[in-house]
This record gives C-alpha cells, structure tokens and sequence, in this order.
C-alpha cells in the first residue's frame, strides 16, 4: 500500500534569523529544513522514540540545497518535505521553502538519509514501519 505523506510546517521568519545583509542567513535554511524534516517524521508517526525502539536511527549524509530568492524577517515560510528517492538502506527527503505571502520559491532541497543499527552505527534495510512512507 503507498502512504506518500508530505508535511507542511510554517514558520516566521524571526528577528535572531537575519544576518547583515537583512535577509534569512544561510545556514538558518538547515534549521528550517531539520525542522520540516522532523515534522515529517511526527506525521508519520515516527519520532525519534518510535525510531530507537525499532533499532534504528536515521542521518543525514547530505544536503543539495538551492538558495533561489531572499527571506526577511517576518516573512511567513512553508517548509514543503515529501519522499524523493528510495533505496537499500537511505532515502531522500525532497524539500521546498515557499514565502507564503506571494508564493515565491525561496529554496529547495534534497537531503539523503541512512538508516542506521543504533548498536553498530553501521547501515542497515529501512524498516517497513519507514518505508511505506517513502514509496
């Protein structure tokens, strides 16, 4: 059975956000983008605990991100995460930054995960409570 589940998380841009050019700094589009990814999980009913008692633990091994228009503080973002590419033992998350306000594209982004053995940390198959969520 397919269950693709996308989550859409909004957010204010806040005033500690900015950096000196009065626009979003770089690096805070990780925090969104973790954000939305965690939201994810919440709304497939995975957080972490669910997760761990699986034997598992999910990490990010990278991160394609794409800065396309500026963010200012205020400004209201929807974080758009849903499943992108499914494999062995990683999956990808694809993820758009949308301004609600006049629905720009502020940034995309593909982040691939790894699902790993908690006692190990080494790689192992996405559990079935995962991947139906990813195909």
């Amino acid at each position: 059975m397919t269950t693709l589940l996308e989550s859409r998380l909004e957010l204010i841009v806040r005033p500690t956000e900015i950096d000196v050019n009065g626009h979003v700094n770089n690096a805070k589009y990780l925090e969104y983008l973790e954000w939305g990814r965690e939201d994810w999980y919440e709304q497939a009913d995975l957080p972490y605990a669910t997760l761990l008692s699986l034997g598992v633990v999910t990490m990010t091994v990278n991160v394609d991100l794409n800065y396309r228009k500026e963010a200012r503080q205020g400004d209201c973002l929807l974080v758009i995460t849903r499943p992108g590419r499914l494999g062995t033992t990683s999956f990808t998350l694809e993820q758009t930054v949308i301004r609600e306000l006049d629905d720009s594209l502020i940034a995309d982004a593909s982040v691939t995960l790894v699902t790993v053995d908690v006692e190990s940390r080494k790689g192992v198959p996405l559990p079935e409570a995962l991947r139906i969520y990813l195909l």
